[in-house]
Parts: C-alpha cells; structure tokens; sequence
C-alpha cells in the first residue's frame, strides 16, 4: 500500500463526472443529481426526491497510471422496516471500458422506509467510507467509476498513487433516457448491469440516465429537465408507473402524453425521440392498478388490485397504454420524422418471461437487464434502428 505522502489528491469537479444532471455541494463534498434544482423544488413525494439522488448512470471518468485508487464517499442506503439490509452498494470501476474491479462502502446513513405505501422514513447518520481498488495494471489506461445505482453517494475526495487528468470528450452521442425503477436498475447486480448501461455500451453512447424508481409519471417538471439536457437521442419509457400507482384515466393521459413530448421537442425539435411502452408486466397487462405487495410465502411479490371490468371507464392497463401510445406516435410523426414507437414487448415478451420470469412479477433479474439490453440495442441501435448512426 502506498505511503502517506505517495498519494495524489484530485479534487472532484464537474470535469471529472459523466452522466449527472446537476452537483450539490454539501459540508463534506459533493452530491450528484438526476434533476435540474428547478425541477427538485417541484417534487411531490420522498420517492421521486430519493431515486433522483440515487447515481443511476453517474460515473467518474479519468485518465491515470494509478495502480492504487481510493475514493471516499458517504452513502445513504435504503432499508425497508421488516426485511433484510440489502447488500453494500457497488462501485463499477472500468478499464478502457471494461470491468477490472469492484468494491463497497460498508459505512454511511441508513434511511430505514417505515411504510413501503406512503415511503415515510426515517434517517440515522453515519461515517464516510472508502471504495478501494489495488493492484491496478500498469500504465496509461482510462479509468471510469460508476457509482451504485441505488445508493445516494456524496463525493468527499479521489486519491491516485500516480497523477489523474480529465478525459477528454469521447465524440461519442449523448443517450439521454427516462424510465421507471426498470431502468433505474432494480435488481441488477451492480450498475454496469443495469439494462441502460448495457444497451449504452453496445451502442456506443455516453449514458444520462433518467430512470427513477416508481416516478415515470410524465410529470412536467422532468419533462422541462429533459428539454434543457444536451441530447443527442432521447427515449422515453412509458406506462408501468402510471398503471401499477394508478394516478390517471386515460382521458387525463392522452393530454399529458402529449405535453411532455411537446416540453422535449422545445429543447430538442429534430432529435431523434424514442417512445418505449412497458416491457410484459403479466399482472398488470389488463389489470389496473393499483399495484399492491404480497408477502405470501414469504417472499415478497406484487399483485394488481383494480378491476378489468372498468377499462371501459378508463381505468389504465398496459394493453390500453400500448394501444395508445402508438397511436400518438402515429399521430404526431405525420409531422415529426423523428419520433418513433418501440413496443416494450419487443424487448421482454412472452418467450422472454417464460424463459426467464420475474421474480417479484415486476422487475426483471440481472439476466433479464441483460435480455433488454441486447434487444435495445439491436432494435434502436443496430441497423434500421431510430439511433443507427447515419451514414452517407
């Protein structure tokens, strides 16, 4: 290990964090936001207020002969009343792209949900740790850190046994996309494996990931976010938080569908727009919401708790949004060339379920992440796809 004085303090900035959309500067360091603070301001609940925090997709990203790197944080974890502490976060570090290293930090705050409706909570405080990664190979080699994605991180200070420098910007295109707790990442192992991630890396994009855990409800103000980002593509995953926490009827979605894609076409008019309805959810394809857990058995599972029969009175499920979201891409890409509609079916469908189920009927396994990934990418990245690079 090396001395004392061999160490080498970089200071965390800006420059050296890719895939975040706003930094807040705390008494320790920094903390890395998924939201704009206008956007903060005007959030209505601790749910959306705690993913937005949570660094789905937020990396640092340096270059270093560094063998030895250390970077200290303070973690906030979340524990539900009544179950067991789910694992240490972990922190993904990346050798010219590829996974070298993981590490945890055991320490932190941990914020203990006390009722998992409501998502009332409580905060005990505690010490800043350190994610360590020895025996690093030799040589100049981009490094890139991706911070757990479902665990707030505050950035104290990065330390390197040899001097770390920017990178510079990599040409690729900035993927910036929206989804529910899916693409923020539950149940994947760690946050390269989130589907996100995965589909960025086969295509060949630099991430901003917009998934927010139970919070893809169109809601206004992440539509202006949106429009405000830089972007080269954009995606928008649309229907399962919306059904399974049943805030609207369909007369109230159409309009709203409508003005979130109006808000992204202010900020970006001929960015290629992508609109992705729900991967196959059997529970609440033609069920509404809402969506309620299940202990039984001891294992915890969601079931939906509406009634069928009132879908004629607009009562969503995952077959009515389907239906219409396509029909409003179909509607409005008679003057928006570059808006298109991709049936979340097509990336985890009915062969995909049986092959490799749900475990909690909800969220898909890291096989699952793994499943949507390849399929996103041959669908909108691969060729014929809406964010094929054009060529000639």
């Amino acid at each position: 290990m090396p001395t004392e004085h061999q160490w080498i303090t970089t200071p965390v900035t800006a420059g050296l964090l890719r895939g975040f959309v706003d930094l807040e500067a705390t008494p320790r360091g920094l903390l890395p936001h998924r939201l704009t603070a206008r956007a903060r301001q005007q959030i209505p609940d601790d749910q959306l207020a705690m993913a937005e925090a949570q660094p789905s997709g937020v990396r640092l990203a340096f270059r270093t002969r560094a063998t030895t790197i250390e970077l200290d944080t303070l973690p906030t974890k979340r524990v539900y009343q009544g179950f067991p502490a789910p694992p240490d976060g972990v922190y993904d570090l990346l050798i010219n792209g590829r996974l070298a290293a993981q590490a945890s930090v055991p320490e932190g705050n941990v914020r203990t949900v006390t009722n998992m409706f409501t998502q009332t909570s409580v905060l005990a405080e505690g010490p800043s740790g350190t994610a360590r990664f020895a025996d690093l190979p030799e040589g100049e080699k981009n490094i890139e850190i991706w911070l757990p994605h479902t665990e707030i991180t505050e950035l104290i200070a990065l330390r390197t046994d040899a001097p770390a420098e920017q990178t510079p910007p990599s040409g690729r295109r900035t993927w910036l996309h929206h989804g529910s707790s899916i693409s923020h990442g539950s149940n994947a192992g760690h946050p390269t494996a989130i589907w996100p991630a995965l589909a960025a890396a086969e295509g060949g994009a630099e991430l901003v990931n917009l998934g927010f855990g139970g919070s893809a409800l169109l809601d206004p103000f992440t539509a202006r976010a949106m429009r405000d980002i830089p972007a080269d593509l954009i995606s928008v995953k649309i229907g399962i938080n919306i059904v399974n926490s049943d805030v609207m009827r369909l007369r109230a979605f159409t309009p709203a569908v409508h003005g979130f894609l109006d808000t992204v076409r202010e900020g970006h008019p001929t960015t290629p727009l992508l609109v992705v309805s729900a991967i196959l959810c059997p529970v609440q394809e033609d069920t509404p919401g809402p969506l309620a857990p299940d202990f039984e058995g001891g294992t915890l599972r969601f079931k939906a708790t509406g009634d069928p029969a009132e879908r004629s009175a607009g009562r969503l499920t995952l077959n009515v949004i389907r239906d219409e979201l396509a029909r409003i891409v179909e509607q409005r890409s008679a003057d928006d060339p570059n808006l298109h509609y991709l049936d979340g079916r097509d990336l985890y469908g009915e062969a995909d379920y049986a092959e490799l189920p749900l475990p909690d009927e909800v969220h898909p396994d890291p096989a699952g992440h793994r499943r949507i990934a390849d399929n996103f990418a041959r669908l909108a990245f691969g060729d014929g796809g809406p964010f094929a690079t054009k060529t000639g």
